[in-house]
């Protein structure tokens, strides 16, 4: 799968500005560190790059929300169907496509011994993403999507 916006070509080229072009989306092969190693791509080059870097902690609440959903995707959505990550002016909004119909229970209290543990990551996902969207997908699945916002690090002109 390509990213959103088309810009990229393979890891190592550089776009017009001289700034390295991210690196290809990584589809369903790539697996949550595929997605990761994307996301933190465009984030660093297509939204942020010399004169404007995005901040650390940003990039990490990104990662983690990449994880996330693209491991719930793999364990309870019948496999990762693609993945995508695009920058906005606010940060950066990711696409997690699978192949099951069924919409996630949200998860509004932390799970106890007799719920057999797990369900931390839509709460944790719901406090560092905005925006986040359940969208049935034509051929069959759904797609969550949801904006990681970014800021410019500290320092930077």
């Amino acid at each position: 799968m390509e990213p959103a916006d088309r810009t990229s070509t393979t890891a190592g080229a550089t776009t017009a500005s001289n700034r390295p072009a991210p690196v290809p989306a990584p589809g369903a092969r790539g697996g949550a560190a595929g997605a990761r190693a994307y996301a933190e791509s465009v984030a660093r080059t297509a939204w942020g790059g010399p004169g404007r870097e995005v901040r650390e902690e940003d990039v990490v609440d990104l990662l983690l929300v990449v994880s996330e959903l693209v491991t719930n995707a793999i364990r309870h959505g019948d496999g990762l169907a693609g993945f995508e990550a695009r920058p906005t002016p606010e940060g950066i909004r990711i696409a997690v496509h699978d192949n099951s119909a069924v919409v996630p229970r949200a998860a509004y209290a932390f799970p106890t011994a007799r719920t057999g543990g797990g369900g931390y990551g839509w709460p944790l996902v719901a406090r560092l993403a905005r925006d986040i969207a359940v969208d049935p997908r034509p051929q069959g699945g759904k797609t969550i999507s949801a904006l990681v916002p970014l800021r410019v690090a500290p320092g930077a002109p």
